[in-house]
């Protein structure tokens, strides 16, 4: 009928092809009829895109789920100023010594003395405890990141005085003198993503490996070819190939004919 499920015209037009083709193949044609109902029948059973709808779902959960679920992190920074109090000071110098406590800022002999203070294991220091130093100005960052906001603070500020006593204890030797700057205050906001993002991200995660197995099963689910029938070769009387026969086939068919009438005279 003119106008009735315009969308599926080009399928019923390629079915169309393929069932005249196999209906001219003819014995072996049937049976090529009859994989292309089935494949057409199997099409229309399940959508096309079905693939990319349950991708998209399945990672939409898993991306909501994961938010949900997962612990939101705070984080809290305290900073240090690093001082240069020996002969001729040079600030050059105390970027040099601000660099050079920062990168023993989290080692063990701070965090040590540090977890006390803190109320958390060492391996706890280690994960939730970062420091960074400027290339600029003589200052440190130590921040702490935890599942609370006044965890993260507590955690910052006890590294900053573990630091600032390691420190100034070696002031005799380096000539530098550490003091606080500013102390971490608490977070009212998370920095981790939040639960909408992550679904966000789970969703167009699903999309993509949706997309990728539809493009799969589209160049996967052509319809089959109809079967190329060979004509028999011809052979002798012993049934063996006779290739003597087929130069003579070739030679008559190449041939030009001379019992065509040309212009009313016999040939």
């Amino acid at each position: 009928m003119p106008g009735h499920r315009a969308g599926g015209a080009p399928g019923a037009v390629l079915v169309g092809r393929w069932v005249a083709r196999a209906r001219r193949a003819g014995s072996a044609g049937r049976r090529d009829l009859g994989r292309v109902v089935a494949w057409a029948r199997a099409r229309r059973r399940v959508p096309l895109w079905w693939p990319l709808a349950l991708c998209g779902v399945a990672g939409a959960l898993l991306g909501g789920g994961y938010g949900l679920l997962a612990d939101r992190e705070y984080a809290a920074s305290g900073y240090v100023v690093v001082r240069d109090t020996g002969e001729g000071a040079d600030p050059a110098a105390a970027v040099g010594l601000a660099q050079a406590f920062g990168r023993i800022a989290t080692g063990d002999a701070v965090l040590t003395t540090a977890q006390t203070d803190a109320g958390v294991s060492l391996d706890r220091l280690r994960d939730g405890v970062r420091a960074s130093t400027s290339p600029d100005a003589p200052m440190i960052e130590i921040t702490g990141t935890a599942a609370r906001a006044a965890r993260a603070a507590e955690m910052a500020n006890a590294v900053t005085r573990a630091l600032i006593a390691y420190g100034n204890d070696a002031t005799d030797s380096t000539g530098a003198r550490l003091t606080v700057f500013a102390e971490a205050q608490p977070s009212a906001a998370p920095v981790s993503a939040a639960p909408l993002v992550r679904l966000a991200v789970g969703l167009v995660a699903g999309l993509l490996v949706g997309l990728l197995v539809l493009l799969v099963r589209t160049n996967a689910g052509d319809p089959p070819g109809p079967v190329t029938t060979v004509p028999a070769q011809p052979r002798d009387q012993s049934g063996r190939h006779d290739p003597s026969e087929e130069r003579e086939r070739e030679r008559a068919a190449l041939r030009p004919r001379t019992d065509h009438p040309m212009s009313g005279r016999p040939a």
